[in-house]
């Protein structure tokens, strides 16, 4: 049975929908740490400008090198093949500095294609990070401050394509993974499926990208600034019999400087000696606990 993934409007932000929209937001990050996103404001010609370029540019200069190289060797003696991966795939920084125009074999059309794209998909992570910040209840640049360290963000994006694979269970596309950074936001291949999360113990599939939407998990850093409430989601891909698939998941990442840690409107009281808590609950003992527990905190930094 095939779970419901969360689509989140973001058409439905501007409206009376907003409250139910900015829920149905939190419950995603929250329960399921992945989700997709429509009406994001980004291009769909560009999105699939960016996806036909990226597809030529495998067929013309990774394919041949790919089906040459050791990975797809290893299938040929049957062996299950737990140490690689089925993929061809390379890397582009764009933030804080690019790398794009040193790939000189990508096409100028598609390096300034891809940059195009680039500077939409940041306004849309900032965008999503002021609206996970307002649904924990921290300020809305928080993640973006957190990010910054001293030289901005760092973006880049991995382009992978998980090929036809001959004996697909022998090998992964991609073995299972948190991710380590932020935001990822992917573009994903729009025929081919193969892409799976984990959740509630059971492993559920994602299927290809329809409606020009774009598909979001949270990486470990996420979890670690809103003190677990959100969670970095364990995925893996599937190598597949038929078809290509195509992935460009850009990384909305914190600089390597950025120091990461629970935002403190998150965090419990620390440090309580029980006495002193006794005192304070016997003045407070039919109010609100989290004024309480505000009180300890305001308490323990000196106020």
């Amino acid at each position: 049975m095939e779970m419901e993934i969360p689509v989140i409007d973001f058409g439905r932000l501007g409206s009376e929908k907003r409250s139910e929209t900015m829920a149905l937001l939190h419950e995603a990050c929250e329960k399921w740490g992945f989700f997709m996103i429509e009406n994001h404001g980004i291009d769909k010609e560009l999105m699939d400008r960016v996806k036909l370029l990226m597809n030529m540019y495998y067929e013309e200069n990774m394919k041949g090198t790919f089906y040459n190289s050791e990975t797809a060797k290893s299938l040929e003696n049957n062996n299950i093949v737990t140490e690689k991966d089925w993929e061809s795939t390379f890397f582009i920084w764009h933030r804080p500095n690019s790398n794009i125009n040193d790939l000189s074999s990508l096409s100028k059309d598609l390096r300034n294609t891809m940059d195009e794209y680039i500077d939409q998909l940041i306004k849309l992570a900032e965008k999503l990070s002021e609206l996970m910040c307002e649904n924990l209840g921290i300020q809305k640049n928080h993640i973006m401050e957190a990010f910054a360290g001293s030289k901005g963000p760092s973006v880049g994006t991995k382009v992978a394509m998980y090929p036809q694979c001959p004996q697909p269970q022998l090998i992964r596309g991609l073995r299972e993974h948190t991710d380590a950074g932020g935001i990822i936001l992917l573009l994903q291949d729009d025929q081919v499926p193969g892409l799976e999360f984990f959740k509630d113990g059971k492993w559920v599939k994602i299927p290809p990208s329809k409606n020009n939407r774009i598909f979001i998990n949270t990486g470990d850093q996420v979890e670690i600034l809103s003190n677990g409430v959100y969670k970095s989601a364990l995925h893996r891909v599937m190598a597949m019999k038929d078809g290509n698939r195509l992935s460009i998941a850009t990384f909305y990442n914190p600089s390597g400087d950025a120091i990461i840690s629970p935002a403190s409107e998150l965090l419990l009281p620390t440090n309580i000696c029980f006495q002193d808590y006794l005192k304070l609950y016997a003045k407070t003992k039919f109010g609100d606990k989290v004024t309480r527990f505000q009180s300890l905190k305001n308490m323990a930094n000196g106020h």
